[in-house]
């Protein structure tokens, strides 16, 4: 088991977190905001953008459909 963070990890760590859908900006890795793997990459998204698309998350659609 490898315990070293990821380039993204580190980055999130030391940076604030941005919405990948609308922009807003956050201290570190806000508890409520969620994190989406898509083609390999983290895409974190606020609490407004993730209800206002939640069913799309939960049917597991890339954020680029909804």
């Amino acid at each position: 088991m490898v315990d070293q963070k990821t380039h993204q990890q580190a980055e999130l760590a030391s940076d604030a977190t941005v919405c990948a859908r609308c922009g807003a900006v956050a201290e570190g890795a806000p508890p409520t905001w969620i994190c989406s793997v898509e083609n390999g990459e983290r895409r974190y998204f606020c609490d407004r953008c993730a209800r206002d698309n939640i069913r799309a998350i939960e049917g597991r659609l890339d954020s680029s459909w909804w």
